[in-house]
């Protein structure tokens, strides 16, 4: 050691050194003894051996790329095998899968492999999560400018062994000889139809995010409606991109107000008005002398008057009778029943989603739309929201009481924010539909479809279809999935929804998808943050780029990252639990400890008789099955599991 230290001492120029670190031996490894067996460390010479063997090492060679939300990813995995007693440089190694290289040494028990290529990701992720974050403590100058950043290292693993356990030992990490290797392999692949590029997909998709992000920095928006707490992170998020938000909304006192470059205090909650108040929007925006690049509203009431002002600035939205006909539930279903002749060559009309109903003003109406329609129906509000006032309802009897309780109980906006009382209080009869109910959160810029989202919900609390507990990805099967998708683009197409980000909800049946109703903005509650988690896309920064005319660069099939399956709380159910064991204080510290995924949806702990969810309990694994026992578990240590709230029925769909 010393002959060799004061030799290479001799070689070196100015500044720079020798490094002396301890010598890690090679796992040997011996082929198993029959195809059942299991490979061991090998301590000694095979017995009865004649031909030599010489001491065989595996190189195991990462990449691993700087992903959404600077979370570390390991995007490629390759190997190289050779003669234990020299150094494997990347140069002079022939690359193979770590499998094979695992294979060919005798590892083929596949909980062992499944073992070792865990603890490769955990590793490598590891190192790059270390990097990251001693490059978050360097000043702009140290790390090369204000937008300097590393996205993307190789780390070098040796297979060793310790008390006859296989480990893993770093002996490097590097900027570009893993990348080399890694494209060395996926090149070699490609004559044999293995797709290229995997281990540099991570790194070009964070590129392009985060040139999307450069792109929308500095717009001026104009948001319609600030909303209640459960969208606080419009407001975050718009301030992390750089976004001057110019805000209108009717609460001169709204908490948004601080969190807006401009704050527009104007009364728009009798929607029936929406031309004038258009009419007036455009005047202050006018009179202020703001150069807006988009508008758009993330508040269900305030779509048509959002798409009434961009009509008029010139700006890119859906047009007003698009939004019209997706705001008013019952026209949605009649105007794409209306349709079932128009469906271009090789698709199936979207009249096949719709569901009969029947527009209610009076009693009377009651009255011949229960002789149109097969009962069970579904009863609610034609501009509801949050299945605020929905009921089964089992014949005309039960129709007239609840039309007359709603009518009497549910009159106008003060009587329950948000619900869309401002456009009244009319509502509609819908025939029952049985079925597993979805989401698909749809991106669509001019007509077309850049991403689609599919997430689960569990069994709803008849007879009022309150959410209980939703799950993503989905768990369905994928020709399922495509239905979900291509029913919620050609609902939306069909209504004349060309540009935005739209949450369909739908019921999946026996015969195909069926249509519940079209919100013609971003999806609520959880579906932000969820979407963002699971796939790193973020729907709101897509909704901006939509209106600004910047089409998003979105991932056509992203791959998920997790899984996530959430329980709704409610205060009727979940008061005294939202008061002790489930406290927000208690709820926020299990968030950011990373027990729980916490999505708060109301500011106040109030019970009523007609109530949208407190908020969002969730749980994140690997695996959806994990990620239910998770949050059960949670749900029954906090309070939230109860008889008459039971979760694991809830949670009894995501399988």
């Amino acid at each position: 050691m010393l002959q060799a230290v004061l030799a290479l001492l001799e070689t070196l120029e100015e500044e720079e050194s020798a490094l002396l670190e301890a010598f890690i031996p090679t796992a040997r490894l011996t082929q198993p003894e029959s195809p059942n067996s299991t490979s061991r460390i090998l301590t000694s010479p095979l017995p009865g051996s004649t031909s030599p063997r010489p001491d065989l090492a595996i190189r195991i060679c990462t990449v691993v790329c700087r992903s959404w939300g600077d979370q570390p990813l390991l995007s490629q995995v390759v190997c190289s095998v050779g003669r234990a007693d020299k150094p494997l440089k990347h140069q002079a190694m022939v690359p193979q899968s770590l499998e094979s290289g695992l294979r060919q040494q005798g590892v083929t028990d596949e909980a062992q492999l499944a073992a070792i290529h865990a603890q490769v990701k955990h590793k490598a992720e590891a190192a790059m999560t270390a990097f990251l974050e001693m490059e978050a403590g360097l000043s702009v100058e140290q790390r090369g400018g204000r937008r300097a950043q590393t996205d993307v290292i190789g780390v070098d693993f040796l297979l060793t062994s310790s008390e006859q356990v296989l480990q893993l030992m770093a002996l490097e990490m590097n900027s570009q000889l893993c990348l080399e290797t890694c494209a060395l392999f996926e090149s070699m692949g490609q004559a044999v139809g293995v797709p290229a590029g995997e281990s540099s997909r991570p790194l070009v998709e964070t590129m392009l995010r985060r040139t999307q992000c450069l792109l929308v920095e500095g717009k001026h928006v104009l948001v319609i409606g600030a909303g209640g707490v459960s969208k606080k992170f419009v407001w975050e998020a718009a301030r992390a991109y750089g976004l001057k938000i110019h805000l209108v909304e009717s609460d001169p006192n709204h908490f948004a107000s601080q969190l807006v470059q401009t704050f527009i205090h104007y009364d728009t909650t009798e929607h029936k008005r929406d031309e004038e108040h258009a009419q007036w929007l455009v005047g202050l925006v006018r009179e202020r002398g703001l150069h807006l690049d988009g508008c758009l509203s993330y508040w269900d009431d305030c779509m048509v008057l959002t798409a009434l002002v961009c009509e008029q600035l010139g700006l890119r939205c859906s047009p007003v009778a698009a939004m019209r006909v997706a705001k008013q539930k019952s026209r949605t279903h009649q105007h794409l029943l209306r349709r079932r002749k128009e469906a271009p060559l090789g698709w199936t009309s979207e009249a096949l989603y719709a569901v009969p109903c029947c527009h209610l003003e009076s009693h009377a109406d009651v009255e011949r739309a229960a002789r149109h329609l097969s009962f069970p129906d579904v009863m609610k509000l034609e501009y509801g929201a949050v299945a605020v006032g929905v009921k089964l309802v089992e014949d005309v009897q039960q129709c007239h009481l609840h039309f007359e309780k709603i009518s009497r109980d549910l009159r106008e906006d003060t009587d329950f924010l948000g619900i869309g009382l401002g456009w009244g209080n009319t509502m509609l009869l819908m025939e029952y539909v049985s079925g597993t109910e979805h989401d698909v959160d749809i991106v669509i810029y001019d007509g077309r479809m850049l991403a689609a989202f599919v997430s689960d919900n569990g069994p709803t609390r008849v007879p009022h279809f309150t959410e209980t507990a939703a799950s993503m990805p989905t768990c369905l099967a994928p020709d399922r999935e495509a239905q979900l998708v291509r029913a919620a683009y050609q609902c939306c197409l069909g209504c004349g929804l060309t540009n935005g980000v739209f949450n369909v909800e739908l019921k999946l049946t026996a015969s195909g998808p069926k249509l519940i109703e079209i919100n013609p903005r971003m999806g609520g509650f959880y579906l932000r943050d969820w979407i963002q988690e699971i796939y790193g896309v973020d729907i709101m920064l897509a909704s901006v780029m939509v209106a600004c005319g910047v089409p998003p660069l979105l991932p056509a099939h992203a791959q998920p990252r997790t899984h996530l399956v959430g329980v709704m709380c409610v205060v009727s159910q979940h008061l005294k639990a939202l008061k002790s064991t489930a406290s927000v204080e208690t709820l926020q510290a299990l968030h950011e400890r990373g027990i729980i995924r916490l999505n708060l949806l109301e500011d106040e702990l109030v019970a009523r008789e007609y109530e949208g969810p407190y908020c969002n309990v969730a749980c994140a694994s690997p695996s959806r099955c994990e990620a239910c026992l998770k949050v059960l578990g949670v749900c029954q240590v906090l309070g939230i599991d109860l008889p008459h709230y039971p979760v694991t029925h809830f949670l009894s769909h995501f399988k």
